[in-house]
């Protein structure tokens, strides 16, 4: 399984077959390039964007959709190619094996109301990796080998990724959802990972592929 980290919270799994999570509108659309399947976690512009999808789609007529009802309720267009998702489920997509947790977004301010986000645990028999969305679920039933963990957001705070990280005890973790932090801030809150994360933790630039 080679993973591929894609600007903010989309990743690029290859192995199996070519499995895309959260192309939202500030990562890059080659993330989509020749993509067997597409797992959305939730509606956020950031891990969402419909307008390359659809352009994804039409060049892949057999690219499938995965989401929370709620998502695809939202979108019509990809009705064809969609599969409705839930927290507790399992399924394969692109050859690998996938289950689904969480259920809600993080709470970003009581004024707002709470949205479907669901989590992935995408595995392909030997090695797993978990994209928990905007959300800090911990998949407890499981042993993950790498984590990806949220590293800046309006719904969080540092020290909720540094106890994430602690609570799922990965094999390794790296930082997601971190478009909108400096680079400066970004080594301040990276430093505080590394340090009290409890396992080995980066933060790798877009582009990056991970074995």
């Amino acid at each position: 399984m080679r993973i591929t980290k894609f600007t903010h919270s989309c990743l690029r799994v290859e192995g199996a077959g070519v499995l895309v999570v959260d192309p939202g509108t500030f990562s890059e659309r080659a993330a989509l390039d020749g993509a067997d399947a597409v797992l959305i976690t939730h509606e956020h512009f950031d891990h969402l964007d419909p307008d390359a999808l659809g352009e994804a789609n039409g060049k892949q007529p057999g690219l499938r959709l995965f989401a929370h009802a709620d998502v695809l309720e939202q979108h019509p267009r990809f009705a064809d190619v969609a599969t409705a998702v839930e927290p507790g489920g399992t399924f394969e997509a692109a050859g690998y094996q996938v289950r689904v947790y969480g259920g809600q977004h993080a709470v970003i301010h009581p004024d707002i109301p709470r949205i479907a986000n669901v989590g992935y645990l995408i595995g392909d028999g030997s090695t797993n990796l978990y994209h928990p969305g905007d959300s800090f679920t911990v998949p407890e039933d499981t042993t993950v080998d790498t984590l990806f963990a949220p590293l800046n957001a309006p719904w969080m705070k540092l020290s909720e990724s540094i106890d994430f990280i602690r609570a799922v005890k990965p094999g390794r973790a790296y930082a997601l959802h971190d478009y909108l932090l400096t680079e400066t801030g970004a080594k301040v809150s990276d430093g505080h990972l590394e340090r009290l994360g409890g396992t080995k933790y980066a933060h790798v630039a877009p582009g990056t592929s991970i074995a």
